[in-house]
């Protein structure tokens, strides 16, 4: 198999990377005193500190380890399991990702889902699941952050955050170009070019392309090859310095996704067992739908910042828009059991073939932030924060025995979502060694959802026992307190009691369910641990434990009375655990 490079802006722009790379890729590399570990720097609690300093539990990512992840073609999923307490999979393949931090997720997969793990690139909230799915390239940090994350990131962060940080625009004329090539024709290229314009301005282009042929075999008469697919990005910033008194940073980013949805594969388990099925082979799949995926996402942000005598002032505007289509064959298999012919592998009931569109989305977030510069005991942080989401997303059902042709209207709903929130939170050293936090934010959350009704006679008439539209409003206080003691310079205890929520969530009617709403979820969350430098930092531990309760947990149910997709409330959930990060030198060179 050969790899297949198609003409394109990013690759463009990788070609134009090339000659810089391997003049400058190692001119801004830095490396500590052999066989130590650097100190770690992290904005978990919105300006830079020592990760020992935060009392909260926080993995990171970066450097080496991030660029190791990056080789195999993985998308974003490829985080999963790589620090503790992280789990990410999806149902739609390299768009729409499913974030668990700590066991605490969400398996919704409509197309207007939240999460109660909330994604954050350069500052900018991610909040429809298919905006999450964006690649990773071209990053100097990841923080996953474990826990209500409510008062500095707001509504949709019970579970936590996973924080993400570009390489940002430099004065130094530097570069990069990484090529990584495996099974299934998957080659990945990577780069970026660091450009000094002026005395102050400072450009970088940054931008990836992934591919993988198609290496499932079909034998039905459907889509006859599989899970393949041409993932590319690219971003472009520009930075500002000027001076003491005020900097900025524009960027604007792009993503083309072309490939495979998810493959669903019909009774491949051995009954009462985990075991696959004998004549299992995952090259190979007999299924009579189509199967098609395709994604583009499109953003800006600017982030601006003002430097007073007493204070800085923060802007950060962000602009997102996406639109998708993914189709696929959900009962994995081909004909049906009331069929003459039957069907297979195994029972299929009945043919299912759908898709989901997203066919306009935008997304628009302000925040001004107001962040102390004292050098004293007390520094504080206050704010305020709006967002507004417009969402129109389809459904459509196809008549797999009857060609694959398209099975009536499709079911067209549209969404607004408007928050506004302000938010405050301060640190105060009552001694050297002891550091007090707390911070406390007020949301209010608006939600509208409005279904077209469907034709007389269409075969997807949608059930109306509830209506075809609903809104919500609900408000909301989430705070959290915390403290740092340190024993000595290289190990510090915390201990963090924090809250967080998350939005009420709609689900339109469809052919099988009526409307459908959820009520907000809370968590509230305990944990203490410590975090150690040791062997004369050779070694980096820390260790947390916790407990969290969630009211009102929203789940989405499937099938049970009825052939539909439901959303519902548990009244209370509840977690406890342990985390540990050990990262260590274990010879001067490893």
């Amino acid at each position: 198999m050969k790899p297949n490079f198609k003409r394109s802006p990013v690759l463009v722009a990788m070609a134009l990377l090339w000659p810089a790379a391997f003049a400058f890729a190692q001119a801004s590399e830095t490396a500590p005193a052999a066989g130590t570990l650097q100190s770690v720097t992290v904005t978990a609690e919105r300006r830079a500190e020592n990760i020992k300093d935060v009392p909260s539990s926080i993995s990171t990512l970066s450097g080496e380890k991030l660029d190791i992840l990056n080789t195999g073609g993985q998308d974003i999923r490829m985080l999963s399991g790589r620090v503790p307490s992280l789990n990410i999979e999806s149902s739609f393949g390299r768009a729409f990702p499913r974030f668990y931090i700590r066991g605490y997720g969400n398996t919704d997969f409509r197309s207007n889902a939240s999460q109660p793990v909330s994604l954050i690139y350069d500052d900018i909230v991610q909040e429809n699941p298919i905006l999450k799915g964006f690649p990773i390239f071209d990053v100097n940090r990841i923080e996953v952050l474990a826990g209500p994350q409510g008062t500095l990131f707001g509504r949709n962060t019970p579970a936590g955050v996973v924080k993400i940080d570009s390489v940002k625009p430099s004065k130094t004329t530097d570069g990069y170009l990484n090529l990584s090539y495996g099974t299934y024709g998957t080659t990945g290229l990577e780069g970026a070019f660091n450009l000094p314009v002026s005395g102050d301005w400072n450009a970088r282009i940054s931008a990836q392309s992934q591919h993988r042929d198609n290496w499932v075999k079909n034998d039905k008469s459907a889509t006859k090859d599989l899970e393949g697919y041409d993932d590319r990005a690219i971003r472009l910033q520009a930075a500002y310095d000027g001076g003491a008194m005020f900097s900025a940073l524009f960027s604007a980013h792009n993503r083309d996704l072309k490939g495979s949805a998810r493959l669903f594969r019909a009774n491949i388990i051995k009954k009462g067992t985990n075991d696959l099925v004998d004549d299992f082979d995952p090259a190979k799949i007999s299924t009579d739908g189509l199967n098609s995926q395709s994604l583009t996402s499109t953003g800006f942000n600017a982030k601006l910042k003002w430097s007073l005598p007493d204070f800085n002032v923060y802007s950060i505007t962000g602009y997102e828009t996406v639109s998708a289509y993914s189709r696929g064959d959900i009962d994995g298999g081909f004909g049906a059991a009331f069929l003459p012919t039957g069907g297979g592998p195994g029972r299929i009931p009945f043919p299912s073939e759908s898709a989901a569109a997203i066919r306009d989305h935008k997304q628009v977030t302000q925040e001004v932030r107001l962040e102390s510069r004292a050098t004293g005991p007390l520094t504080w942080q206050a704010g305020v924060y709006l967002f507004r989401e417009e969402l129109g997303f389809d459904s459509y059902t196809y008549n797999t025995l009857g060609g694959n042709v398209q099975s009536g209207a499709p079911l067209r709903s549209d969404q607004t979502n408007d928050t506004y929130a302000v938010f405050g939170g301060a640190t105060y050293a009552l001694s050297p060694d002891l550091k007090l936090r707390g911070g406390v934010r007020y949301t209010q959350d608006k939600k509208s959802l409005a279904t077209q009704p469907q034709p007389a006679g269409d075969p997807n008439l949608t059930n109306t026992a509830n209506g075809l539209g609903a809104s919500t409003d609900n408000s909301q206080v989430s705070w959290d307190m915390g403290a740092t003691y340190k024993l000595d310079k290289d190990t510090n205890f915390f201990a963090r009691i924090a809250t967080g929520f998350r939005g009420a969530s709609i689900q339109p009617a469809g052919p099988f369910g009526p409307l459908n709403q959820a009520a907000p979820e809370t968590s509230i969350s305990y944990e203490a641990g410590i975090k150690a430098d040791l062997f004369s930092k050779r070694a980096r531990t820390s260790f947390s434990v916790f407990h969290y309760d969630v009211k009102d947990q929203q789940l989405t149910a499937v099938g049970g009375g009825s052939n539909a997709v439901r959303l519902v409330n548990a009244q209370k959930a509840s977690g406890d655990g342990v985390e540990l990060n050990f990262d260590a030198y274990i010879t001067p060179n490893l």
